[in-house]
């Protein structure tokens, strides 16, 4: 028998900004999971606000960077059995869809990065 507390869980952190409403947002989700084939594993937080955001002084540091930086939303991703970086993965390719969603206008510019722990410290997706 596995004992969960053995088991992985990979987690990562999408900041962006969009103009769209939480519930809009949330109501893609699904569509845009879907159409890039996210392990369904993948668990997926909406949170608006960077001050909702709740974590080590590491992750609470960086949501202070992204509200300075107009950034209104966090994607937290938590993915049990992947690593950190595997979570990154796939939460970059939900920013990705997300940004040729509805939930961006044409021509509309997309601003956001992706951390992850590694080592101890957090570091953006390149």
């Amino acid at each position: 028998m596995i004992n969960k507390k053995e088991i992985s869980v990979g987690r990562a952190y999408g900041f962006f900004y969009c103009n769209a409403s939480k519930l809009e947002i949330e109501t893609t989700l699904p569509r845009i999971r879907e159409l890039v084939e996210t392990p369904s594993q993948l668990e997926l937080s909406l949170i608006e606000g960077m001050d909702n955001l709740q974590g080590d002084e590491g992750l609470i540091a960086l949501a202070q960077e992204a509200k300075e930086g107009g950034i209104n939303y966090v994607l937290q991703a938590m993915y049990p059995g992947g690593t950190n970086r595997s979570t990154a993965d796939e939460l970059s390719s939900i920013l990705n869809q997300a940004y040729q969603s509805p939930l961006y206008q044409t021509g509309e510019s997309f601003f956001g990065e992706i951390a992850y722990g590694e080592d101890g410290e957090y570091i953006f997706k390149e």
